[in-house]
Protein backbone atom coordinates (compact mmCIF):
# COMPACT_ATOMS: atom_id res chain seq x y z
CA UNK A 1 0.00 0.00 0.00
CA UNK A 2 2.84 2.41 0.81
CA UNK A 3 4.48 1.67 -2.55
CA UNK A 4 1.17 2.37 -4.31
CA UNK A 5 0.77 5.62 -2.40
CA UNK A 6 4.23 6.91 -3.34
CA UNK A 7 3.80 5.71 -6.93
CA UNK A 8 0.62 7.79 -7.17
CA UNK A 9 2.45 10.81 -5.73
CA UNK A 10 5.30 10.35 -8.21
CA UNK A 11 2.92 10.20 -11.19
CA UNK A 12 1.09 13.34 -10.07
CA UNK A 13 4.34 15.25 -9.51
CA UNK A 14 5.71 14.21 -12.92
CA UNK A 15 2.51 15.51 -14.49
CA UNK A 16 2.42 18.73 -12.40
CA UNK A 17 5.44 19.37 -10.11
CA UNK A 18 3.77 22.44 -8.59
CA UNK A 19 1.34 20.14 -6.78
CA UNK A 20 4.11 19.54 -4.24
CA UNK A 21 3.46 23.03 -2.84
CA UNK A 22 -0.35 22.73 -2.76
CA UNK A 23 -2.13 22.23 0.57
CA UNK A 24 -4.52 19.69 -0.95
CA UNK A 25 -1.71 17.46 -2.23
CA UNK A 26 0.22 17.58 1.04
CA UNK A 27 -2.83 16.93 3.21
CA UNK A 28 -4.11 14.08 1.02
CA UNK A 29 -0.89 12.10 0.97
CA UNK A 30 0.18 12.75 4.56
CA UNK A 31 -3.27 11.82 5.86
CA UNK A 32 -3.38 8.61 3.83
CA UNK A 33 0.18 7.75 4.87
CA UNK A 34 -0.79 8.35 8.50
CA UNK A 35 -3.82 6.08 8.14
CA UNK A 36 -1.66 3.34 6.60
CA UNK A 37 0.96 3.50 9.35
CA UNK A 38 -0.98 4.53 12.47
CA UNK A 39 -4.22 2.62 11.89
CA UNK A 40 -2.71 -0.86 12.54
CA UNK A 41 -1.26 0.37 15.85
CA UNK A 42 -4.59 1.81 16.97
CA UNK A 43 -6.47 -1.24 15.69
CA UNK A 44 -4.37 -3.63 17.78
CA UNK A 45 -5.03 -1.52 20.86
CA UNK A 46 -8.76 -1.37 20.10
CA UNK A 47 -8.97 -5.12 19.54
CA UNK A 48 -7.42 -5.75 22.94
CA UNK A 49 -10.14 -3.62 24.52
CA UNK A 50 -12.98 -5.48 22.79
CA UNK A 51 -11.50 -8.95 22.89
CA UNK A 52 -13.92 -11.31 24.70
CA UNK A 53 -12.90 -13.95 27.17
CA UNK A 54 -11.26 -16.62 24.93
CA UNK A 55 -12.28 -19.58 27.10
CA UNK A 56 -15.98 -18.60 27.17
CA UNK A 57 -18.15 -20.02 24.33
CA UNK A 58 -20.41 -17.62 22.41
CA UNK A 59 -23.51 -19.46 23.65
CA UNK A 60 -22.68 -18.51 27.25
CA UNK A 61 -22.08 -14.80 26.54
CA UNK A 62 -24.91 -12.31 27.22
CA UNK A 63 -27.13 -11.70 24.22
CA UNK A 64 -26.50 -7.95 24.25
CA UNK A 65 -22.77 -8.56 23.78
CA UNK A 66 -23.41 -10.65 20.65
CA UNK A 67 -25.80 -8.00 19.28
CA UNK A 68 -23.42 -5.11 19.89
CA UNK A 69 -20.29 -6.80 18.53
CA UNK A 70 -20.86 -5.76 14.90
CA UNK A 71 -21.98 -2.14 15.59
CA UNK A 72 -19.12 -1.71 18.06
CA UNK A 73 -16.66 -2.99 15.47
CA UNK A 74 -18.03 -0.57 12.85
CA UNK A 75 -17.95 2.45 15.16
CA UNK A 76 -14.52 1.47 16.44
CA UNK A 77 -13.09 1.22 12.93
CA UNK A 78 -14.61 4.60 12.07
CA UNK A 79 -13.25 6.15 15.26
CA UNK A 80 -9.67 4.91 14.94
CA UNK A 81 -9.56 5.72 11.21
CA UNK A 82 -10.70 9.27 11.93
CA UNK A 83 -8.18 9.53 14.77
CA UNK A 84 -5.34 8.33 12.52
CA UNK A 85 -6.32 10.85 9.84
CA UNK A 86 -6.48 13.66 12.42
CA UNK A 87 -3.05 12.77 13.82
CA UNK A 88 -1.59 12.93 10.31
CA UNK A 89 -3.13 16.30 9.51
CA UNK A 90 -2.44 18.29 12.71
CA UNK A 91 0.72 20.23 11.69
CA UNK A 92 -0.40 20.92 8.11
CA UNK A 93 -3.85 22.12 9.19
CA UNK A 94 -2.18 24.33 11.79
CA UNK A 95 0.20 25.70 9.14
CA UNK A 96 -2.39 26.46 6.45
CA UNK A 97 -5.50 27.20 8.53
CA UNK A 98 -4.07 28.16 11.97
CA UNK A 99 -6.43 25.85 13.83
CA UNK A 100 -6.37 22.57 15.77
CA UNK A 101 -9.64 20.63 15.98
CA UNK A 102 -9.75 17.84 18.60
CA UNK A 103 -13.50 17.56 18.01
CA UNK A 104 -13.04 16.33 14.44
CA UNK A 105 -12.60 12.70 15.51
CA UNK A 106 -15.96 12.33 17.32
CA UNK A 107 -17.65 14.58 14.76
CA UNK A 108 -16.65 12.21 11.97
CA UNK A 109 -18.63 9.44 13.64
CA UNK A 110 -21.72 11.33 12.46
CA UNK A 111 -20.42 13.19 9.41
CA UNK A 112 -18.85 10.25 7.54
CA UNK A 113 -22.00 8.05 7.49
CA UNK A 114 -24.09 11.07 6.52
CA UNK A 115 -21.68 11.85 3.67
CA UNK A 116 -22.02 8.26 2.47
CA UNK A 117 -25.83 8.60 2.48
CA UNK A 118 -25.57 11.90 0.58
CA UNK A 119 -23.45 10.30 -2.15
CA UNK A 120 -25.87 7.38 -2.35
CA UNK A 121 -28.85 9.73 -2.70
CA UNK A 122 -27.11 11.71 -5.45
CA UNK A 123 -26.15 8.53 -7.33
CA UNK A 124 -29.70 7.17 -7.17
CA UNK A 125 -31.03 10.53 -8.37
CA UNK A 126 -28.78 10.32 -11.44
CA UNK A 127 -29.95 6.78 -12.17
CA UNK A 128 -33.64 7.69 -11.93
CA UNK A 129 -33.60 11.13 -13.60
CA UNK A 130 -34.10 9.81 -17.18
CA UNK A 131 -37.07 7.46 -16.61
CA UNK A 132 -38.49 8.26 -13.13
CA UNK A 133 -38.26 12.05 -12.50
CA UNK A 134 -40.41 11.84 -9.36
CA UNK A 135 -38.01 9.40 -7.73
CA UNK A 136 -35.02 11.51 -8.77
CA UNK A 137 -36.61 14.56 -7.17
CA UNK A 138 -37.30 12.59 -4.01
CA UNK A 139 -33.65 11.57 -3.71
CA UNK A 140 -32.57 15.16 -4.43
CA UNK A 141 -34.61 16.31 -1.44
CA UNK A 142 -33.19 13.48 0.64
CA UNK A 143 -29.63 14.50 -0.28
CA UNK A 144 -30.38 18.12 0.58
CA UNK A 145 -31.85 17.10 3.94
CA UNK A 146 -28.83 14.95 4.75
CA UNK A 147 -26.42 17.78 3.85
CA UNK A 148 -28.35 20.08 6.15
CA UNK A 149 -27.98 17.44 8.87
CA UNK A 150 -24.21 17.54 8.32
CA UNK A 151 -24.25 21.32 8.71
CA UNK A 152 -26.35 21.26 11.88
CA UNK A 153 -24.37 18.47 13.56
CA UNK A 154 -21.05 20.10 12.63
CA UNK A 155 -22.16 23.34 14.28
CA UNK A 156 -23.28 21.38 17.32
CA UNK A 157 -19.92 19.64 17.64
CA UNK A 158 -18.13 22.97 17.15
CA UNK A 159 -19.98 24.28 20.20
CA UNK A 160 -18.38 21.70 22.49
CA UNK A 161 -15.90 23.02 25.09
CA UNK A 162 -12.36 22.97 23.68
CA UNK A 163 -13.73 21.78 20.32
CA UNK A 164 -11.08 23.81 18.49
CA UNK A 165 -8.47 26.46 19.11
CA UNK A 166 -6.50 28.82 16.92
CA UNK A 167 -2.73 28.44 16.87
CA UNK A 168 0.14 30.26 15.14
CA UNK A 169 1.58 28.49 12.11
CA UNK A 170 4.38 26.04 13.06
CA UNK A 171 7.72 26.45 11.30
CA UNK A 172 9.35 23.93 8.99
CA UNK A 173 11.53 22.46 11.76
CA UNK A 174 8.50 21.72 13.95
CA UNK A 175 6.54 20.14 11.09
CA UNK A 176 9.50 18.00 10.06
CA UNK A 177 10.17 16.91 13.64
CA UNK A 178 6.51 15.96 14.16
CA UNK A 179 6.27 13.81 11.04
CA UNK A 180 9.71 12.31 11.66
CA UNK A 181 8.69 11.13 15.14
CA UNK A 182 5.30 9.94 13.85
CA UNK A 183 6.83 7.85 11.05
CA UNK A 184 9.70 6.53 13.18
CA UNK A 185 7.43 5.42 16.03
CA UNK A 186 4.52 4.05 13.95
CA UNK A 187 6.84 1.91 11.81
CA UNK A 188 8.68 0.64 14.90
CA UNK A 189 12.08 1.82 13.58
CA UNK A 190 12.60 4.05 16.60
CA UNK A 191 12.30 1.13 19.01
CA UNK A 192 14.34 -1.46 17.15
CA UNK A 193 17.25 -2.80 19.21
CA UNK A 194 19.89 -1.83 16.65
CA UNK A 195 21.28 1.63 17.44
CA UNK A 196 18.42 2.20 19.85
CA UNK A 197 20.47 4.26 22.28
CA UNK A 198 21.75 6.53 19.50
CA UNK A 199 18.27 6.97 18.06
CA UNK A 200 16.79 7.90 21.42
CA UNK A 201 19.69 10.27 22.10
CA UNK A 202 19.09 11.96 18.73
CA UNK A 203 15.39 12.22 19.54
CA UNK A 204 16.14 13.88 22.87
CA UNK A 205 18.51 16.31 21.13
CA UNK A 206 15.94 17.25 18.49
CA UNK A 207 13.23 17.69 21.11
CA UNK A 208 15.55 19.91 23.13
CA UNK A 209 16.23 22.06 20.08
CA UNK A 210 12.49 22.25 19.40
CA UNK A 211 11.75 23.30 22.99
CA UNK A 212 14.49 25.93 22.85
CA UNK A 213 13.08 27.36 19.61
CA UNK A 214 9.56 27.36 21.05
CA UNK A 215 10.70 29.09 24.24
CA UNK A 216 12.55 31.75 22.27
CA UNK A 217 9.50 32.37 20.08
CA UNK A 218 7.12 32.40 23.02
CA UNK A 219 9.19 34.85 25.07
CA UNK A 220 9.47 37.47 22.29
CA UNK A 221 7.36 40.65 22.39
CA UNK A 222 5.98 41.98 19.10
CA UNK A 223 3.93 44.94 17.96
CA UNK A 224 2.18 44.85 14.58
CA UNK A 225 0.71 47.98 12.99
CA UNK A 226 -2.09 47.22 10.52
CA UNK A 227 -3.56 49.65 7.96
CA UNK A 228 -7.33 49.04 7.82
CA UNK A 229 -9.06 50.87 4.93
CA UNK A 230 -8.97 54.36 6.39
CA UNK A 231 -8.33 53.24 9.95
CA UNK A 232 -5.57 51.35 11.70
CA UNK A 233 -4.93 48.91 14.52
CA UNK A 234 -1.93 48.05 16.68
CA UNK A 235 -1.58 44.50 18.03
CA UNK A 236 0.82 44.04 20.93
CA UNK A 237 1.63 40.37 21.44
CA UNK A 238 3.38 40.05 24.79
CA UNK A 239 4.85 36.83 26.19
CA UNK A 240 1.91 34.81 27.40
CA UNK A 241 -1.59 36.24 26.93
CA UNK A 242 -2.28 38.34 30.03
CA UNK A 243 -0.56 41.49 28.72
CA UNK A 244 -1.73 41.26 25.10
CA UNK A 245 -3.32 44.47 23.85
CA UNK A 246 -5.19 45.51 20.71
CA UNK A 247 -5.38 49.25 20.08
CA UNK A 248 -8.40 50.09 17.85
CA UNK A 249 -9.93 47.64 15.41
CA UNK A 250 -11.16 49.45 12.27
CA UNK A 251 -14.68 49.26 10.87
CA UNK A 252 -16.79 46.12 10.46
CA UNK A 253 -15.35 45.24 7.03
CA UNK A 254 -11.81 45.59 8.37
CA UNK A 255 -12.61 43.34 11.33
CA UNK A 256 -14.24 40.66 9.18
CA UNK A 257 -11.76 40.50 6.32
CA UNK A 258 -8.43 41.65 7.81
CA UNK A 259 -8.23 41.87 11.59
CA UNK A 260 -10.06 38.68 12.58
CA UNK A 261 -8.09 36.43 10.16
CA UNK A 262 -4.88 38.13 11.29
CA UNK A 263 -5.57 37.54 15.00
CA UNK A 264 -6.54 33.94 14.36
CA UNK A 265 -3.28 33.44 12.49
CA UNK A 266 -1.48 34.65 15.63
CA UNK A 267 -3.24 31.97 17.69
CA UNK A 268 -5.56 34.41 19.47
CA UNK A 269 -8.65 32.71 20.91
CA UNK A 270 -9.59 35.44 23.38
CA UNK A 271 -8.56 39.10 23.60
CA UNK A 272 -7.16 40.19 26.92
CA UNK A 273 -7.76 43.90 26.30
CA UNK A 274 -9.03 46.18 23.54
CA UNK A 275 -8.14 49.87 23.81
CA UNK A 276 -10.33 52.33 21.87
CA UNK A 277 -8.54 55.61 21.31
CA UNK A 278 -11.40 57.87 20.12
CA UNK A 279 -14.83 57.87 18.52
CA UNK A 280 -13.85 57.74 14.84
CA UNK A 281 -15.99 55.13 13.06
CA UNK A 282 -13.00 54.08 10.93
CA UNK A 283 -11.09 53.23 14.09
CA UNK A 284 -13.69 51.56 16.33
CA UNK A 285 -16.72 50.74 14.16
CA UNK A 286 -16.07 46.98 14.22
CA UNK A 287 -15.71 46.62 18.01
CA UNK A 288 -19.09 44.91 18.40
CA UNK A 289 -18.39 42.40 15.65
CA UNK A 290 -14.92 41.72 17.06
CA UNK A 291 -16.40 41.00 20.48
CA UNK A 292 -18.77 38.47 18.89
CA UNK A 293 -15.94 36.75 16.99
CA UNK A 294 -13.26 36.89 19.70
CA UNK A 295 -14.52 37.41 23.26
CA UNK A 296 -12.88 40.47 24.84
CA UNK A 297 -12.05 40.40 28.55
CA UNK A 298 -11.49 44.15 29.06
CA UNK A 299 -12.15 47.28 27.02
CA UNK A 300 -10.01 50.33 27.82
CA UNK A 301 -11.15 53.85 26.88
CA UNK A 302 -10.24 57.36 27.85
CA UNK A 303 -12.46 59.52 30.06
CA UNK A 304 -13.27 61.80 27.12
CA UNK A 305 -16.78 61.96 25.67
CA UNK A 306 -17.48 61.66 21.95
CA UNK A 307 -20.56 62.47 19.91
CA UNK A 308 -20.12 59.39 17.72
CA UNK A 309 -23.24 57.11 17.87
CA UNK A 310 -20.95 54.07 17.59
CA UNK A 311 -18.94 55.23 20.59
CA UNK A 312 -22.08 55.83 22.64
CA UNK A 313 -23.40 52.39 21.71
CA UNK A 314 -20.15 50.74 22.82
CA UNK A 315 -20.09 52.66 26.12
CA UNK A 316 -23.76 51.87 26.77
CA UNK A 317 -23.08 48.17 26.22
CA UNK A 318 -20.18 48.28 28.68
CA UNK A 319 -22.40 49.82 31.36
CA UNK A 320 -24.20 46.47 31.66
CA UNK A 321 -20.89 44.84 32.64
CA UNK A 322 -18.86 47.61 34.31
CA UNK A 323 -16.10 45.23 35.35
CA UNK A 324 -15.11 44.92 31.67
CA UNK A 325 -14.42 48.64 31.14
CA UNK A 326 -11.21 50.33 32.19
CA UNK A 327 -11.24 54.12 32.02
CA UNK A 328 -7.75 55.52 31.46
CA UNK A 329 -6.65 59.04 32.21
CA UNK A 330 -3.26 60.70 32.10
CA UNK A 331 -0.72 58.69 34.14
CA UNK A 332 -2.73 55.46 34.35
CA UNK A 333 -0.98 52.20 33.51
CA UNK A 334 -2.27 49.47 31.23
CA UNK A 335 0.19 46.58 31.75
CA UNK A 336 3.30 47.61 29.74
CA UNK A 337 1.73 50.91 28.63
CA UNK A 338 1.12 54.32 30.20
CA UNK A 339 -1.64 56.72 29.13
CA UNK A 340 -0.25 60.20 28.44
CA UNK A 341 -3.36 61.91 27.06
CA UNK A 342 -6.12 63.04 27.55
CA UNK A 343 -6.53 64.27 31.11
CA UNK A 344 -9.67 63.75 33.20
CA UNK A 345 -10.99 67.26 32.53
CA UNK A 346 -10.06 67.53 28.83
CA UNK A 347 -12.85 68.16 26.35
CA UNK A 348 -11.58 69.31 22.96
CA UNK A 349 -13.94 70.36 20.19
CA UNK A 350 -12.32 67.98 17.68
CA UNK A 351 -12.55 64.27 18.44
CA UNK A 352 -9.00 63.64 17.18
CA UNK A 353 -7.61 65.97 19.87
CA UNK A 354 -9.11 63.67 22.54
CA UNK A 355 -7.41 60.58 21.12
CA UNK A 356 -5.83 58.24 23.65
CA UNK A 357 -2.00 58.37 23.56
CA UNK A 358 -0.04 55.39 24.90
CA UNK A 359 3.65 55.08 25.73
CA UNK A 360 5.12 51.61 26.05
CA UNK A 361 8.50 50.54 27.41
CA UNK A 362 9.10 47.18 25.76
CA UNK A 363 12.34 45.38 26.61
CA UNK A 364 14.06 48.73 27.11
CA UNK A 365 12.65 50.26 23.90
CA UNK A 366 10.25 53.19 24.22
CA UNK A 367 7.41 53.29 21.70
CA UNK A 368 4.80 56.05 21.42
CA UNK A 369 1.36 55.44 19.86
CA UNK A 370 -0.29 58.76 18.97
CA UNK A 371 -3.39 57.44 17.15
CA UNK A 372 -4.96 60.34 15.14
CA UNK A 373 -3.94 63.02 17.62
CA UNK A 374 -4.71 66.52 16.23
CA UNK A 375 -2.83 69.79 16.56
CA UNK A 376 -4.49 70.97 19.79
CA UNK A 377 -3.94 67.59 21.40
CA UNK A 378 -0.29 67.61 20.34
CA UNK A 379 0.26 71.02 21.96
CA UNK A 380 -1.39 69.86 25.18
CA UNK A 381 0.73 66.70 25.21
CA UNK A 382 3.89 68.79 24.81
CA UNK A 383 2.93 71.10 27.66
CA UNK A 384 2.02 68.36 30.13
CA UNK A 385 4.57 65.60 29.56
CA UNK A 386 8.16 66.69 30.15
CA UNK A 387 9.77 63.50 28.85
CA UNK A 388 8.36 62.33 25.53
CA UNK A 389 11.50 60.59 24.28
CA UNK A 390 10.77 57.45 22.32
CA UNK A 391 12.77 55.25 19.98
CA UNK A 392 9.77 54.67 17.70
CA UNK A 393 6.70 56.83 17.18
CA UNK A 394 3.59 55.77 15.25
CA UNK A 395 0.58 57.92 14.44
CA UNK A 396 -2.34 58.22 12.08
CA UNK A 397 -3.75 61.16 10.14
CA UNK A 398 -5.99 63.62 12.04
CA UNK A 399 -8.98 64.97 10.16
CA UNK A 400 -8.22 68.70 10.15
CA UNK A 401 -4.49 69.00 10.83
CA UNK A 402 -1.15 67.31 10.23
CA UNK A 403 0.20 64.54 12.46
CA UNK A 404 3.42 64.76 14.45
CA UNK A 405 4.30 68.44 14.38
CA UNK A 406 7.95 69.49 14.27
CA UNK A 407 7.83 70.59 17.89
CA UNK A 408 6.45 67.25 18.97
CA UNK A 409 9.09 65.34 17.01
CA UNK A 410 11.81 67.52 18.53
CA UNK A 411 10.61 66.41 21.97
CA UNK A 412 10.28 62.74 20.99
CA UNK A 413 13.58 62.46 19.07
CA UNK A 414 12.61 59.16 17.45
CA UNK A 415 14.82 56.82 15.46
CA UNK A 416 11.91 55.73 13.28
CA UNK A 417 8.64 57.47 12.35
CA UNK A 418 5.68 55.35 11.21
CA UNK A 419 2.69 57.03 9.57
CA UNK A 420 -0.36 54.76 9.70
CA UNK A 421 -2.07 55.79 6.48
CA UNK A 422 -3.89 53.68 3.88
CA UNK A 423 -4.52 53.57 0.14
CA UNK A 424 -8.28 54.10 0.40
CA UNK A 425 -9.98 56.47 0.86
CA UNK A 426 -7.75 59.05 -0.76
CA UNK A 427 -8.15 61.40 2.21
CA UNK A 428 -6.31 58.87 4.39
CA UNK A 429 -3.09 59.01 2.37
CA UNK A 430 -0.03 60.84 3.66
CA UNK A 431 0.46 63.81 1.34
CA UNK A 432 3.65 64.86 -0.41
CA UNK A 433 4.11 67.88 1.88
CA UNK A 434 3.90 65.72 5.02
CA UNK A 435 6.33 63.18 3.60
CA UNK A 436 8.80 65.90 2.63
CA UNK A 437 8.62 67.52 6.07
CA UNK A 438 9.24 64.24 7.85
CA UNK A 439 12.00 63.21 5.43
CA UNK A 440 13.96 66.40 6.23
CA UNK A 441 14.64 65.03 9.71
CA UNK A 442 17.06 62.48 8.27
CA UNK A 443 15.53 59.41 9.93
CA UNK A 444 13.59 56.51 8.37
CA UNK A 445 9.94 57.39 7.71
CA UNK A 446 7.60 54.49 6.92
CA UNK A 447 4.05 54.91 5.58
CA UNK A 448 1.89 51.82 5.92
CA UNK A 449 0.23 52.68 2.63
CA UNK A 450 3.54 51.78 0.98
CA UNK A 451 4.92 49.14 3.34
CA UNK A 452 1.74 47.32 4.38
CA UNK A 453 1.70 45.93 7.90
CA UNK A 454 4.72 46.74 10.06
CA UNK A 455 5.94 44.32 12.75
CA UNK A 456 8.41 45.33 15.44
CA UNK A 457 10.10 42.62 17.50
CA UNK A 458 11.54 43.62 20.87
CA UNK A 459 14.40 41.77 22.51
CA UNK A 460 16.75 42.55 25.36
CA UNK A 461 19.46 43.28 22.80
CA UNK A 462 17.32 45.80 20.89
CA UNK A 463 14.53 45.83 18.35
CA UNK A 464 14.01 44.81 14.74
CA UNK A 465 11.35 46.20 12.45
CA UNK A 466 9.94 44.19 9.55
CA UNK A 467 7.81 45.36 6.67
CA UNK A 468 6.57 43.35 3.71
CA UNK A 469 9.64 44.47 1.73
CA UNK A 470 12.47 44.20 4.27
CA UNK A 471 13.49 44.90 7.84
CA UNK A 472 14.99 47.75 9.80
CA UNK A 473 17.27 47.23 12.80
CA UNK A 474 17.95 49.56 15.71
CA UNK A 475 20.85 51.15 13.89
CA UNK A 476 18.40 52.58 11.36
CA UNK A 477 19.66 50.49 8.42
CA UNK A 478 16.95 49.22 6.08
CA UNK A 479 17.68 45.81 4.49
Amino acid sequence: MINSLFAAALIILIWDPQQLFQAGFQLSFFVVLSIVLVLPVLDRFFQRLLRPEPLLPDELRPRWQRWLRLPARYLGDLLITSCAAWVGSIPLVAYYFHIVTPVSTPANLVAVPLCGLVLTSNFLSLLLSAWFPGGAELFNHAGWFLMDCIRVTSRWFAGWPCAYCYVPAPDGFTIGLYYGILLASSTGWLFESRWRAWKLAGLVLLLSIGCWRWQREWSAARLTLLPLAGGSAAWYNAPGARKDLLVDCGNTNAVEFILNPFLRAQGVNRLSCLALTHGDLRQIGGAGLLDALLPIRHVATSSARFRSPTWRQIVAGLEHSPDRRRVLTRGDRLEDWVALHPGPADSFAQADDNALVLLGTLRGTRLLLLSDLGAAGQRTLLERVPDLRADIVAGGLPQNSEPMSDGLLDAIRPKVVIVMDSEYPATRRAGAALRARLARRGIPVLCTRDTGAVTIEFKNSGWKLRTMSGFLNQSGCLH
